[in-house]
């Protein structure tokens, strides 16, 4: 039985729900240390995170064993600051994973993990809470509760100014939500102010053509692209666009270097590698795609930018090792450059990339 006794509840202790702190009446079994207000908020947590991390919250959330010497003591509290640590990036990974692929409603209860976990280890007013609330602000707004996604970017904002060694980064992503949110209320002048503010420090963090700019360039542009000023869309647009195919034509070129050399010695070859982790390549595909169902809207305009754009989706897919999403869109490219009469170039280079992913399938991976 998951429901909880109210008799073997310890006096004193008050057992709240993991979702929304509510009196808890219901605990999970595989664990015996997470409960919840009802059987929603129980289901939504295993769905999101919980069922990902059930066991590793049992040291984190019983009483720790006793040591024989302060020595073996100060080992036990750094391993668990560890695995809390671990679980903090983690829980922050999959919430991020989740926003980019438009599960907002499964984000939160990741996110909340990881703003509990942040709040033990750095405590409740550190700039470590941050990116958290932020992650909880663009699922809220992504649910469509504004007045809730104003509240979380305020804590986030109240804990950036009290802060004095609040990194570039995380300004980067505090005006970015804060752009998300004016973007919403169609207020896109304020947008417009934070998406700069987010592109300079995001600039100052990571370099102007890194990939973690690129997300402030494409907000911008989806900005001009709702004001009708296509021109300037089209060109951040395009920027995007070139700065992914940099990222990853860089990370395709060297695996091909390493597969040819691999392949010489051993005859067999290398697990492809984006270089990112599941957020990272959830939010490509979301950006991606979006530029390029832009793109195919304006068909007649831009076949040869069309033709871009799946290029590097073949090639996101294909270091991905998902061949079957990587053929579809390397087919539709070869098809629209072969209809729109491109260029031998562009034929041969989508052909080249085909031949490739046939031949990754004919072949032993290690």
């Amino acid at each position: 039985m998951d429901v909880i006794y109210p008799l073997a509840v310890p006096k004193g202790r008050r057992l709240r729900c993991e979702v929304c702190e509510a009196p808890a009446e219901r605990m999970c079994t595989a664990c015996t240390v997470t409960f919840y207000c009802g059987v929603v908020h129980q289901k939504a947590d295993w769905g999101s995170i919980h069922e990902k991390i059930c066991q590793l919250l049992i040291p984190l959330r019983t009483s720790m064993p006793f040591y024989n010497s302060e020595e073996e003591r100060q080992h036990g509290l750094q391993q668990l600051q560890q695995r809390q640590k671990h679980l903090i990036e983690f829980c922050y990974t999959v919430a991020q994973k989740y926003l980019f692929e438009g599960r907002h409603e499964d984000a939160v209860p990741a996110a909340l993990h990881s703003l509990r976990f942040r709040m033990n280890v750095h405590g409740l007013s550190s700039v470590e809470l941050v990116p958290a609330y932020l992650l909880l602000a663009e699922a809220s707004l992504g649910l469509g509760r504004i007045v809730q996604a104003e509240e979380y970017l305020s804590q986030a904002q109240w804990t950036v100014l009290k802060s004095t060694e609040c990194s570039n980064a995380t300004h980067s992503l505090l005006h970015r939500n804060l752009g998300l949110l004016f973007m919403a209320k169609e207020n896109y002048e304020e947008a417009r102010y934070h998406l700069a503010n987010d592109i300079y420090f995001a600039s100052c963090a990571f370099g102007t053509e890194d990939i973690r700019t690129s997300g402030g360039y494409f907000h911008m542009a989806n900005i001009f692209y709702s004001l009708k000023k296509f021109d300037l869309a089209d060109s951040l647009y395009t920027k995007v666009s070139e700065i992914w195919h940099k990222y990853l034509n860089d990370h395709y070129q060297v695996l091909s270097q390493a597969r040819i050399q691999q392949t010489d010695l051993l005859r067999k070859r290398f697990v492809n590698d984006t270089g990112l982790d599941e957020a990272q390549e959830a939010e490509a595909i979301r950006i991606l795609t979006s530029i390029l169902n832009i793109r195919e809207s304006t068909s007649d305009e831009t076949p040869q930018k069309i033709v871009f754009v799946l290029k590097i989706l073949v090639m996101l897919h294909y270091l991905m090792m998902n061949s079957s999403k990587a053929k579809e869109y390397a087919a539709r490219a070869l098809q629209l450059a072969s209809e729109q009469e491109l260029g031998a170039y562009e034929e041969h280079s989508v052909g080249k990339l085909l031949t490739l992913i046939a031949a990754e399938e004919n072949h032993p991976v290690i």
